[in-house]
Order: C-alpha cells, then structure tokens, then sequence
C-alpha cells in the first residue's frame, strides 16, 4: 500500500456545494472553510451551446450569485484538469471575483499536445503562464484556515489532480 505525500485533517468538514452542469453533466464546487468566509471554486464550466457556437455564463453567473449572497471570499479557483468536454469559466469567475488560479504542473504537456493539433502558433503560451500556481504532487496551499492538499491522479490527461480538502477530495475526471 502507498502512502500519501501528505497528511490531510480528515477530522475537517469543509461546508461543499455542488452546481451541477447538464448539458456538460458536470459538477463544479463551491468549498467553503467553516472557520471564516474563505472559499475556493473547483472545476467552474462556461455553457456552451455547439450547435449555435455560442457560450454563455448563466452557470457561471450561478456560482457568482451564491458566493455574493453568502459573503464569500474566493482564494481559490482550481481546475482539477483540464478540460476537453467543455470550457472553464475560471477566468471569468476570477475577474469578477478575484483569487488565484489553481491546476497541476503537467497543464504544460497538454497545453504542446494542443498547441500542435490546432496549429497555435508562438502566440500560444505553452508554460502555464495562465494559471497562477501549477501545483506538484504533494503541493498544499490554504482555503481560509483550512489546509488543501493537490496529489497527482494522471490518466485522463496528464495534467490531473486530485484536490484533498479535510474530508473532502474532489478528483475531477480521475473517477467516471
């Protein structure tokens, strides 16, 4: 048995809620610290309509709404993967909320693979430079007075990570 590259606080309940995406059939979180107003958002997802080619941020808004009502402080926007079913609305959240950007360190191996398929040229950024923290294996940051955790779950793309956040692990497409 493995043992973990870190050691989470399972007795930490942290307060989860779920926004769930259908047409995308995609969850994104909103993890709230139940000692202060901090909180992170995982895996957000900009609508997107493929027959009409258009995108919205009616989901996205959604999550926008909640933190507001409730006070909420955002530290945190964390992309579990990156995402080929459909489009993050991170960046978006992030300028209407502010906080870091959150994804794991192998975003730049997908970001070359991509950057060829599609015929990006060098103005394609294939660093990271997006994100504001690409995280290793056994990284930790805080959400509040909370400790989270980022542990490598490569398979979907090598860029996945699983998130621990007290008793709470959000494994983006690790799991089907």
């Amino acid at each position: 048995m493995s043992t973990l590259p870190f050691t989470p606080d399972l007795t930490l309940k942290p307060e989860v809620t779920a926004f769930f995406d259908e047409p995308t059939n995609t969850i994104s979180y909103v993890v709230k610290d139940p000692g202060s107003n901090a909180c992170a958002i995982v895996d957000s997802v900009m609508d997107i309509d493929y027959a009409a080619g258009r995108i919205s941020h009616a989901g996205a808004d959604r999550i926008i709404a909640f933190v507001r009502e409730h006070g909420l402080k955002v530290e945190w926007l964390i992309e579990t993967h990156v995402h080929a079913d459909h489009l993050s609305a991170a960046p978006y959240i992030q300028a209407q909320l502010g906080g870091k950007l959150g994804i794991g360190e192998n975003i730049t191996i997908v970001q070359e693979t991509f950057g060829k398929i599609f015929n990006e040229g060098t103005e394609f950024q294939r660093d990271g430079s997006q994100f504001d923290r690409l995280f290793t294996d056994g990284d930790s940051y805080t959400i509040g007075t909370m400790t989270a955790y980022a542990m490598e779950t490569p398979g979907h793309t090598p860029a996945c990570m699983t998130h621990v956040i007290g008793n709470a692990a959000f494994v983006g497409d690790t799991l089907f």
